[in-house]
């Protein structure tokens, strides 16, 4: 293994091993120790598509809820579910699926292309005609403001489905679906979150999905491998300390290098980072 990689498992903070129960209990633990430290929170908010990490972290969300509610023998603590499609979502019925297993507190449905369409054409408008590619941008951050509305009317924190395979290649929008207060599966790769899934007894379509960000309307439903050029088996394995075939170490090495930003928060001119 060389520095580069150590650096990154490191930072990464991946296992090699999991044991999934004990997994699923850090995640839980985590979120309810959050909302017992912070009293003027009452719920929880993330955004379901469908997917296995949203669908594993609205699992863990709706655990925390329940637990707290019995433990305090009330029920003020609630798991906002929220479906945000831009129109008709081509999978649709993955993100009912999710809900169904779920079995939020409460599942609310946003549609997000009205906002989107405008704020597309304001900025036409003004000479700025935005690519596919950044209009899908558009739809994350979106979503997340969508999700902070609803957790500030309902005494709420944002969750983020980050976990290490994704956080690594930074395959996510700044200050969309990368915006979160909270990230509960941070630490765990692809493969870690389904053996917590099929601990949970999810759907195995589910976890099985092929991952997709799904957010441009020239290509719906790009595998994330696809758009990556590396499988999450070799990320996964990477992050394992396992050896993985060079011109993938290369891929992952340099989606890593090219997205530290993502991963820092605003620069100041005392930061080396910058320099």
């Amino acid at each position: 293994m060389d520095s580069l990689q150590k650096q990154i498992i490191e930072e990464m903070m991946v296992k090699p091993e999991i044991d999934p129960k004990a997994e699923i209990r850090t995640s839980v633990e985590f979120l309810k120790d959050y909302l017992k430290r912070n009293s003027f929170l009452k719920s929880i908010v993330l955004g379901i598509s469908g997917g296995q990490d949203s669908t594993l972290t609205g699992k863990l969300a709706q655990i925390a809820v329940d637990e707290l509610n019995k433990e305090k023998g009330t029920d003020e603590f609630k798991f906002y579910a929220i479906r945000l499609p831009y129109g008709e979502q081509k999978d649709e019925q993955d993100a009912k699926d999710a809900i169904a297993f779920i079995q939020p507190s409460e599942a609310l449905t946003i549609n997000i292309q009205p906002a989107v369409d405008a704020s597309v054409a304001t900025l036409k408008k003004n000479g700025i005609e935005l690519s596919d590619f950044v209009k899908g941008n558009e739809k994350a951050r979106e979503r997340m403001k969508a999700q902070y509305a609803v957790a500030a009317m309902k005494s709420g924190v944002v969750l983020g489905t980050d976990h290490s395979a994704e956080a690594i290649t930074g395959f996510y929008t700044k200050y969309g679906d990368g915006a979160a207060d909270l990230v509960p599966l941070f630490r765990l790769n692809k493969r870690q979150g389904r053996m917590l899934l099929k601990e949970l007894g999810c759907p195995e379509h589910l976890y099985n999905k092929v991952p997709t960000a799904d957010l441009e309307d020239d290509r719906p439903l790009v595998p994330d491998e696809v758009a990556l050029g590396v499988t999450y088996d070799q990320i996964d394995d990477y992050l394992e300390g396992k050896e993985i075939p060079e011109e993938a170490r290369k891929t992952l090495e340099g989606h890593f290098l090219k997205t530290r930003h993502k991963r820092q928060s605003p620069i100041t001119v005392f930061d080396d980072f910058w320099k």
